[in-house]
């Protein structure tokens, strides 16, 4: 299958690995700085092949190379737009998160890729993860009963040298901050193991210590789920000095998990009421991972590629993309008007908070057109 890389910054290195332990044939990376492109190939062993097209522009690498697959990696807001010129050229997609930066360029995502057929996958990677898989299981099973609450906890550092690496990182037009960027997963996480369907989000962001980005550093929400469940959100790139851990509760009237490490990698805990003697295994279970993004890409190109060839969506697909911004786009909805928020949203951007931080008399004031 020929695939193709648009976007060779931070997260690119994932992507060109996974497509390569997944076999794919790499035709083409893209990226309006070449050397940021060589710097990728040369990191991922790949410097010398003559055969891996180089681009700056990728509507002209989509048509010359006609790649089968295609990955969106560059800054966020950039990944609608793309996307949706793949969709309209029936090219199957991985956009990395978040997918789109507005409610809007989501649902057109969801809705476009099912009138065309076309295979859409969000990259939120850490569904693969051993632990998070076992706890999948568990909960499918019908182990925990009755859910009571969940919550997430990413709590991280991200120091100056890191945005300042990349002028797009925390901008509300091509970034967001932290809930956004770095705790989405997490969040994704939490969204998914509570039954995805949400009543309402209640939240607070602040830009405690990053006072040269746009956006916040720290965020916390509470959720009310549909089936009577509550969750927390913690998320935050104020923890000293270097990244803490990045963990996954769940409370059920049988079960109590948690799940740890600095990418919901290791389990905690792993406590049923019907316990027997295979869950000996999953108590302390830990799976080793070179960075904090975890093993997921391989296991996530392996499933994209098999739904294209088999014409099924995807195991995380764009419905969850949609799912995970939403919940962000809700704790800044509610930070901006003070009050609970329900979903689901509609016309919701994260540019909607420009100067949220800068003008306290926006705060409690909703975004033209939201309500």
């Amino acid at each position: 299958m020929k695939y193709a890389l648009i976007g060779c910054g931070r997260i690119a290195a994932n992507h060109i690995r996974a497509a390569l332990e997944n076999r794919l044939e790499i035709a083409a990376v893209c990226d309006v700085r070449p050397e940021t492109m060589e710097a990728l190939l040369e990191t991922c062993g790949l410097a010398g092949d003559a055969s891996i097209r180089r681009y700056g522009d990728y509507l002209a690498m989509l048509a010359e190379t006609e790649p089968e697959l295609v990955a969106v990696a560059t800054e966020s807001g950039l990944h609608a737009r793309i996307a949706l010129d793949c969709i309209d050229r029936h090219i199957p997609v991985i956009i990395e998160k978040p997918m789109a930066m507005s409610m809007e360029d989501a649902e057109e995502i969801v809705r476009r890729s099912g009138e065309k057929g076309v295979p859409v996958c969000a990259c939120h990677q850490n569904r693969f993860n051993v632990a998070v898989q076992e706890t999948r299981r568990a909960l499918e099973a019908g182990r925990f009963g009755r859910l009571s609450h969940g919550s997430v906890h990413v709590r991280w550092n991200r120091n100056r040298a890191y945005y300042t690496q990349a002028p797009w990182r925390g901008t509300w037009a091509q970034d967001g901050g932290c809930l956004m960027n770095q705790c989405i997963h997490g969040i994704d996480l939490l969204r998914w193991m509570m039954g995805d369907e949400v009543e309402e989000v209640y939240g607070v962001t602040k830009r405690q210590f990053h006072d040269y980005l746009e956006c916040e550093d720290v965020g916390m929400a509470v959720v009310r789920f549909k089936n009577g469940a509550i969750g927390t959100i913690e998320g935050t790139t104020n923890v000293y000095p270097e990244n803490l851990e990045e963990t996954l509760y769940l409370f059920g009237e049988a079960g109590t998990v948690k799940l740890g490490g600095t990418s919901t990698n290791t389990i905690d805990v792993w406590d049923f009421a019907d316990a027997d003697g295979a869950d000996g295994r999953n108590r302390g279970l830990q799976e080793g991972t070179r960075d904090v993004y975890g093993n997921g890409h391989a296991s996530l190109y392996a499933d994209m590629i098999e739904a294209v060839r088999q014409g099924r969506r995807p195991y995380v697909d764009a419905v969850a993309g949609r799912n995970a911004l939403e919940m962000v786009l809700a704790v800044y909805l509610s930070c901006a008007t003070g009050r609970p928020v329900k979903l689901p949203l509609k016309r919701v951007a994260s540019t909607d908070f420009v100067e949220l931080f800068e003008r306290p008399d926006k705060q409690g004031v909703p975004p033209d057109g939201v309500f």
